[in-house]
């Protein structure tokens, strides 16, 4: 018998897979683990929290904060595609307003790029971030 144990490395859409989970948690610890230090999210420009944010600390201050500032954020959905060019997330769920209620669905689709274990680069797309940035608005305002 063998009492040596193999590391299990885990594959760029493992890691992809635990920020999904992290994220579907609200765990913020586990979402900064997941993300390298430097890491770069390029997000539609139409939104409130659009823009390049570089760093841990900058993407949970500039886009999560704004999210969850506006909208609890409840996930239903989680797909992991790993490709010869990086790794593709198509996210789904609800943002429903604070101020007013409203139920807004979501569908992301981003494409990661993971080096030694953690996200280095996210960039992400949505079908139509016009629609979203009006949903921001009329949260921000208190209407439907």
């Amino acid at each position: 018998m063998n009492d040596r144990t193999e590391a299990v490395t885990e594959t760029p859409a493992d890691v992809v897979r635990r920020l999904y989970d992290a994220l579907g948690r609200g765990d913020v610890p586990g979402v900064l683990a997941a993300l390298h230090p430097e890491v770069t999210v390029d997000e539609p420009e139409q939104l409130p929290y659009g823009g390049v944010h570089r760093g841990r600390e900058a993407f949970v201050g500039s886009v999560l904060a704004v999210m969850t500032g506006h909208a609890a954020v409840a996930l239903t959905g989680a797909e992991v595609f790993e490709g010869p060019s990086g790794v593709v997330g198509r996210l789904t769920g609800t943002l429903t307003a604070h101020s007013t209620g409203e139920e807004f669905p979501l569908t992301m689709t981003e494409v990661h790029r993971v080096e030694d274990g953690t996200v280095r680069a996210i960039d992400v797309y949505l079908k139509d971030p016009g629609r979203l940035a009006a949903f921001y608005a009329r949260t921000e305002a208190g209407t439907r």
